[in-house]
């Protein structure tokens, strides 16, 4: 078996828990690791040796301890295809969400690049952040590696050397652009940045890279992230459609880019432009469970399994940490007005329905269609949340197999209640002849009047959730500032049509007078 063969299966599969640093090292000859030829021979097909030999100190601890995580494996296997060219156009992108301070800029904007650079699998590397002086650090790094590391410079000395014109001048060596003389380009800008046409010579960028590129949610907005990914498509994708593209980050707000790629990744959702532009999305969590069904951390020995439970249960966790936000920026619910069955297990349904917040279209800029399970109890007198989705079909035969295909999978289902305050006409054409009755409402109080009133049911015990409710919940959390508000309107819609206004009637909800 050859070295290089050995690498490939040893490292296939392997996570944090099972990797041995030891047992990788011990496969290669010491003695081709002790000169040039031999350690460039043995890292050209080998990112994470590269980074051992090479960047060795990027990757120790404060105690001067290496240590590896489930995605650092992953990311090494991700970029091991970069020595190949690109077979087609938009073929090879892709999206990486992890955990904040997974260490993602150093690997993705110093470590990788660097291996692919010294070994000519890269030529021109164009990499963006959210802001211009982020990236210009990232390059920063990059070009005190080359002017500093003397193992790097003796075994790879045209990269770490600038490209010179006949005057003697250098090419390019600035805080954002480093031009080497191997002809490798590194190029860092904002993202918002004038990006059209960016080329050297006749070379266009061979890979982008994209490292966090959002800020964080108090100087965030749904539209500044509409207008961030219209930048992505219009600006940056399009400096060359044969590029590897590489998107990594953590989720800073709810319907940002990232959190649209992490529900891809999860298979919750998949947005438009996501498939449009044929993005790939993977996600890392911070606890792993085991084929047995126990639990790991993904990075062990920095965050060890009693730590990442202690807070597992904060909003900081999840936003950071699970790249599952819950609107920080709302004006409405917290995590903590969400409550779930406790021991005595789910309450006795006496009556349930599905309300729909329907979406006139379902083009690409409307809004979706909400959809909520929500039963009433007569005997604990509180509503219990059993499902919400937001869907964007027409509103048509598909729409109508959808509502059937909920009817089914909810027999104790016996009412629809859906709102028309637009499109009447349409949705009479879709929900004739259904098996349950259909209630039709119109909305006439203000929505954050509404929301009000249906929070103040969750904060006296009136709601609960069968279970975690992940969209819905981020979703209430985030409103009235999230992208979509969908199935804020659906759950609202059957809560108040179960709980009247006024506390004394809340009996009367216990009768089939809600039918």
């Amino acid at each position: 078996m050859t070295t290089a063969t050995f690498t490939r299966s040893y490292l296939h599969g392997l996570d944090a828990e099972r990797f041995d640093l030891g047992a990788y090292l011990a496969q290669f000859d010491p003695r081709l690791l002790g000169n040039a030829e031999g350690r460039r021979t043995l890292t050209r097909l080998d990112p994470l040796l590269f980074a051992l030999v090479y960047v060795r100190h990027h990757l120790r601890d404060s105690e001067g301890v290496i240590t590896f995580g489930d995605a650092h494996l992953d990311w090494c296997r991700a970029a091991r295809p970069w020595v190949r060219p690109v077979g087609g156009p938009s073929e090879e992108r892709d999206a990486y969400i992890a955990p904040r301070n997974m260490g993602k800029s150093t690997w993705w904007f110093l470590i990788l690049p660097m291996w692919a650079a010294a070994h000519g699998h890269v030529r021109f590397a164009a990499a963006f952040a959210s802001s211009a002086g982020q990236a210009e650090t990232h390059l920063g790094s990059f070009k005190r590696e080359i002017d500093t590391n003397e193992l790097l410079r003796q075994d790879f000395p045209d990269l770490c050397t600038p490209a010179r014109r006949p005057s003697g001048a250098n090419v390019a060596d600035t805080q954002s652009m480093y031009v080497a003389k191997s002809g490798f380009v590194f190029a860092a800008r904002g993202i918002d940045s004038s990006n059209l046409g960016m080329k050297v010579g006749e070379q266009r960028p061979d890979l982008i890279l994209c490292d966090d590129i959002e800020p964080d949610e108090s100087s965030y907005s749904a539209d500044q992230a509409s207008k961030r990914r219209t930048t992505l498509i219009d600006s940056i994708l399009p400096l060359n459609v044969y590029a590897r593209v590489v998107i990594s980050g953590t989720v800073t707000m709810p319907g940002s880019i990232v959190h649209q790629l992490t529900k891809h990744a999860r298979g919750v959702e998949t947005a438009e432009w996501i498939s449009e532009e044929g993005f790939r999305a993977h996600y890392t969590p911070p606890i792993v469970q085991r084929d047995d069904g126990t639990e790991r951390s993904v990075w062990p020995a920095k965050w060890p399994l009693a730590y990442l439970k202690s807070i597992e249960h904060t909003r900081s966790f999840a936003k950071n940490m699970s790249n599952d936000p819950m609107g920080a920026d709302g004006d409405l619910w917290v995590p903590e007005d969400f409550r779930y069955p406790g021991e005595e297990g789910p309450d006795p349904i006496t009556h349930m329905m599905l309300s729909i917040d329907p979406a006139v279209t379902a083009k690409k800029g409307s809004d979706y269609t909400g959809l909520a399970v929500v039963s009433w109890s007569a005997q604990t007198r509180r509503c219990t949340v059993h499902a919400a989705l937001a869907v964007k079909v027409p509103p048509g035969v598909h729409m109508r197999e959808r509502v059937l295909a909920l009817l089914d999978e909810w027999p104790q289902i016996g009412l629809i209640l859906l709102e028309i305050n637009q499109g009447q006409d349409v949705w009479q054409s879709v929900f004739h002849h259904m098996p349950v009755k259909v209630k039709t409402v119109n909305q006439s109080e203000p929505k954050f009047v509404r929301a009000e009133g249906v929070l103040n049911h969750y904060q006296r015990g009136r709601v609960i959730h069968a279970r975690r409710l992940v969209e819905l919940e981020q979703q209430m959390c985030a409103f009235p500032k999230a992208p979509h508000d969908d199935m804020v309107d659906a759950v609202g819609s059957a809560i108040r049509r179960f709980i009247p206004n006024k506390a004394r009637e809340i009996s009367k909800a216990s009768s089939a007078s809600y039918l």
